[in-house]
């Protein structure tokens, strides 16, 4: 287990590099499954989530060389092989395997994911897919046992998944004949996969609209392809540099892709502005309540609510946040309470934060991902010593994020208690 303490209130200043976006790397590697020749991907984020889909994939016979950002993947050596269930549980994102192994072997099997627990995650959209493509699924002791020989088809998905129209558009790159997919999601990470499968050869159309269509080929190849920015990083670093006061330049963004972030934090009173390719945050800022709903793309990302969460209890008067999408993703709110938040929570989708409130130190747990590191943002503004356990959570999405902190100033320290599990 690792935990971080964080001495605080501290500040957050200078030039930080945003690395590359954990939700489409999440989704390209699996991609890669697809190649039949080397692939090289740079702007690989050096997060842990990576390092256990890495090893999915060396477990289907995957050659996987490089550090520092860039990786080039072999697929020369790939062999049918079921998903291990150590690792799948792991790894939410391990559901997107299922469409390319399908579609390059005719047969996969693998237990339900894991990964954060946020709420119901059900993997309909994923199975009815890959079911109107032509595969059998077999469901039996929380395993998923796919197989068959894949035909294009029209495709409307229930809702908009992100990671179904991932696995799906995967698998009908090798499809025979056409694959409409409808009402299909249009967030910038399937947008990125989209342009990753173009470079291997894969034959898309519509990319960032609510309809693919694809044309199946008989086999992809390799090629290069740079990982978008992370946006859900680079919001919470904006609202870092923002509670604390100080002065940061986030690099290597993509600010005019960033859709509702830069409004809704424009409207909750942060000052900042962009270039092409940087976003400065420079203080004073006028902290004032907002609402704030989370939605599909380009509406204000689930991912990014709760660091959103902090910013809120240093504003003036009551604002409501609401997360239609899931139903646990509120287990943040007892840890800042006892940090000194004054929040309620209405139902399993809304809280009401009352502010500005003066926050404490307090030991708390991270209990997953974006909640960690909305209690590592909490406890920068803290009095006091602040110590946040299972930060093996929040190294999940975000790289050396200690370490970077740090080096812009902030008072953060890791302490190992036990190897993580």
């Amino acid at each position: 287990m690792s935990t971080f303490i964080i001495d605080g209130p501290t500040q957050l200043n200078g030039t930080i590099k945003v690395g590359g976006s954990k939700n489409a790397v999440m989704a390209i590697l699996p991609a890669c499954l697809l190649a039949t020749k080397p692939v090289t991907l740079h702007n690989v984020p050096e997060i842990r989530d990576v390092a256990v889909m890495l090893e999915i994939l060396e477990h289907f016979g995957m050659k996987v060389e490089g550090t520092s950002g860039s990786v080039t993947l072999d697929p020369t050596g790939l062999k049918a092989s079921d998903i291990p269930d150590d690792l799948a549980v792991r790894l939410r994102a391990s559901i997107t395997m299922l469409g390319p192994a399908l579609a390059r072997f005719g047969k996969v099997k693998m237990v339900h994911p894991g990964g954060d627990i946020i709420g119901k995650r059900p993997i309909d959209v994923h199975l009815n897919g890959l079911r109107a493509l032509g595969a059998s699924v077999d469901q039996s002791n929380s395993h998923y046992e796919l197989e068959g020989s894949l035909t294009g088809a029209e495709i409307f998905q229930e809702e908009a998944s992100v990671t179904g129209t991932e696995s799906t558009v995967m698998a009908a790159t090798l499809a025979s004949g056409t694959t409409k997919i409808r009402n299909a999601a249009s967030e910038l990470h399937v947008t990125d996969l989209v342009k990753f499968l173009t470079t291997l050869g894969a034959k898309i159309t519509g990319g960032g609209t609510n309809q693919l269509v694809v044309e199946g080929v008989d086999e992809l190849g390799g090629g290069e392809h740079t990982i978008r920015c992370d946006e859900i990083e680079a919001g919470t670093l904006m609202i870092a540099a923002g509670v604390t006061g100080g002065t940061v330049t986030l690099t290597d963004v993509d600010p005019e892709n960033f859709a509702m972030i830069p409004i809704k934090l424009r409207e909750a009173g942060l000052n900042f502005s962009t270039t092409k390719d940087t976003v400065t945050i420079t203080p004073p800022h006028d902290f004032r309540k907002v609402e704030v709903k989370t939605n599909l793309w380009p509406s204000f990302p689930s991912d990014l609510q709760a660091p959103f969460a902090v910013l809120c209890t240093q504003a003036d008067g009551e604002s409501l946040i609401h997360d239609w999408m899931y139903e646990e993703r509120f287990q943040y709110v007892e840890a800042l309470n006892r940090m000194g938040a004054n929040i309620k929570i209405a139902d399993p989708h809304r809280i009401m934060i009352t502010g500005p409130t003066e926050l404490h130190a307090e030991e708390i747990k991270s209990p997953d991902l974006r909640a960690g590191i909305t209690l590592v943002v909490a406890a920068m503004i803290a009095k006091g010593k602040t110590i946040v356990e299972h930060a093996e959570w929040i190294d999940r999405g975000y790289e050396r994020i200690d370490a970077r902190l740090r080096e812009s100033g902030v008072t953060i320290e890791r302490v190992e208690d036990a190897p993580a599990p």
